[in-house]
């Protein structure tokens, strides 16, 4: 599994890295917060890249991508991801965002519809009230020491740099702090067809993505037997549920094809 292309562009003042895997119609793939590209996207990527032009980008702070030392919004990054598309002279494409990549991609949408062929949005969420109880209370007291160990060592291994990594979780925990919920014309906005997809015991609740997939026309929604991402990615223990990612691939394929 090698990238046909690789490197950086600089974008809105910064240097952001992405991949291109496989060839055939662009899926550009937002990873979650803490996260890159690979550590959310490889099963994806193995599964996909035989049939998809597949476009992974590290957003800011995250991965190789370089840093900013304002506060991480969701819609520069949506703004980001537009920016370096246009670099490399994509100009539509379907997005499957991850977590707070979903949250990024229906930013995407809502602020240039016309870059959006279709979306995927996969266990994000657009109001606090959506995710599981006490999840914003805990975010108030996170510390360093709680970032997931996986996570740390992934991002380690692409930036060696511990000042980096500090800043990484410093500005997504703040994103998350001073989270406010955003208005339903959000999601209303969005024109593309859109599927939403999240795990039965993930980070947001079942009912707020159903409330989601019921503000944006002729969307489709797909909940499986999951907890965070684990209907496309390993778990942080490093276990695969090789015939879940097999299904979710399968239906994201259909998704995408017709």
């Amino acid at each position: 599994m090698n990238p046909l292309e690789k490197g950086y562009k600089r974008v809105n003042g910064i240097q952001l890295y992405y991949e291109i895997y496989g060839s055939g119609k662009p899926l550009v793939l937002i990873h979650g917060g803490g996260s890159s590209i690979l550590y959310d996207f490889k099963e994806v990527i193995t599964r996909m890249e035989s049939r998809f032009q597949l476009i992974g980008i590290d957003l800011q702070n995250h991965g190789r991508s370089e840093h900013r030392d304002i506060p991480e919004t969701f819609e520069q990054d949506a703004d980001d991801v537009v920016a370096l598309l246009a670099e490399i002279n994509i100009h539509k494409a379907s997005f499957w965002g991850f977590s707070n990549g979903g949250n990024t991609v229906m930013q995407i949408a809502h602020r240039h519809p016309n870059i959006v062929e279709k979306l995927l949005v996969a266990s994000a969420f657009y109001k606090k009230d959506g995710m599981m109880d006490g999840f914003f209370e805990g975010m108030q007291e996170a510390t360093f020491e709680s970032m997931p160990e996986p996570f740390k060592i992934n991002f380690l291994n692409l930036t060696p740099d511990f000042s980096k990594l500090e800043n990484l979780f410093d500005k997504d925990c703040k994103r998350m702090q001073t989270f406010e919920d955003w208005e339903d014309e959000v999601l209303t906005s969005i024109q593309s067809p859109t599927l939403f997809i999240s795990g039965d015991k993930d980070v947001m609740k079942p009912e707020h993505t159903v409330a989601m997939w019921r503000l944006v026309e002729d969307s489709k929604l797909m909940i499986l037997p999951a907890t965070h991402g684990t209907y496309m990615m390993a778990d942080f223990d490093g276990s695969i549920n090789e015939n879940l990612i097999d299904c979710t691939v399968k239906e994201v394929e259909q998704f995408l094809n017709h």
